[in-house]
């Protein structure tokens, strides 16, 4: 029996370990641009096992995880960050959610908000992040800037950048091939278990094999479907906000405008500063000041008081006894 047990752990070590690392770094390496033969020249990467392809398939359902492996394809997760100024960002930011539900996509995330302009006036403003497919991802892009009706003059910020993820992508393949063989003989082993103990010994590794095939399939999916779709994040603002500042009819510009700006700020700063001294501070100062300047001023008076008493005692005892008075210095 104990034997048994032995033999188990070391087939399922064999498998889970030493051909999860052969076969990771065998399959990223033989798919970047095809094998190299004895002579140098290219040739097709072979397909991976259609059993195997079969079984991932049945549990993942979806065609996008091994196709991308056989056909040996970059797996790329795109994503592109866009700063736009519009005449109402209400208005756009639904624009935005219509044109990902009509491309196919979806809405992330979603804020409208309100902000005050130089000029003190009030203005919408709205963040948004949507997924889009990703081959759609430049036709977005140009849909969401011609929103704003001049898009070389209202698009404020555009960044788009790639993170490639196909070693990652290929090495989770790889794990999961092994784990389920290493799934598929703990079952045989399960069937031919010779009692109980060795049954349930068996079945314990084969959920922990299982939960890592789950966690696996897992990142798989968030590998499918974040290379599938596009990350746009949106910053939309107000034209009003980003208008030249109007002084009495005249638009500064250059260090003028920026002086001005400067200027227009600190007094904003300022006016801030006061509220919160007149709302905040002065109300603490009042109920922790006062009465401490009340009692630091009693204790004074007290003080001076005692004082007194004291002279006065002194003095009435120095002419009880007929000595003449202390003389008092003239003023």
């Amino acid at each position: 029996m104990k034997t048994n047990r032995i033999l188990i752990s070391l087939v399922i070590t064999a498998l889970l370990l030493g051909g999860c690392a052969a076969r990771s770094s065998t399959n990223y390496e033989n798919q970047q641009d095809g094998y190299m033969g004895s002579a140098g020249a290219p040739v097709e990467a072979p397909m991976p096992a259609m059993e195997n392809d079969l079984s991932y398939e049945e549990s993942k359902n979806t065609s996008s995880g091994w196709a991308a492996a056989a056909e040996s394809t970059q797996m790329i997760m795109m994503s592109a960050n866009l700063s736009i100024a519009v005449d109402d960002p209400s208005v756009t930011l639904t624009d935005v959610q219509k044109l990902a539900r009509d491309m196919g996509g979806f809405t992330v995330s979603s804020n409208l908000y309100k902000t005050q302009t130089l000029n003190g006036s009030e203005v919408f403003e709205a963040q948004v992040t949507i997924r889009v497919p990703a081959q759609r991802l430049d036709e977005a892009m140009e849909k969401i800037k011609a929103m704003t009706g001049d898009a070389k003059k209202f698009t404020l910020n555009e960044n788009v950048s790639g993170q490639d993820v196909t070693k990652e992508y290929t090495d989770l393949q790889s794990r999961l091939r092994n784990l389920e063989e290493a799934d598929a003989k703990l079952s045989e082993f399960y069937e031919n278990a010779a009692n109980t103990e060795e049954a349930l010994s068996i079945y314990t590794q084969k959920m922990q094999v299982t939960e890592q095939i789950e966690v696996i399939k897992g990142q798989i999916k968030y590998y499918d479907e974040s290379v599938s779709t596009s990350s746009i994040s949106i910053q939309i603002v107000s034209k009003q906000s980003i208008a030249t500042l109007t002084v009495a009819g005249w638009k500064p510009s250059g260090v003028a405008q920026d002086a001005l700006e400067a200027l227009v700020k600190f007094g904003k700063g300022l006016v801030n500063f006061l509220i919160w001294l007149g709302l905040y501070i002065l109300p603490i100062v009042l109920v922790i000041g006062l009465p401490i300047f009340f009692l630091v001023r009693w204790l004074m008076r007290r003080s001076k008081a005692r004082k007194q008493t004291a002279m006065q005692g002194w003095k009435k005892g120095i002419e009880g006894e007929g000595l003449p008075p202390i003389p008092t210095e003239k003023k």
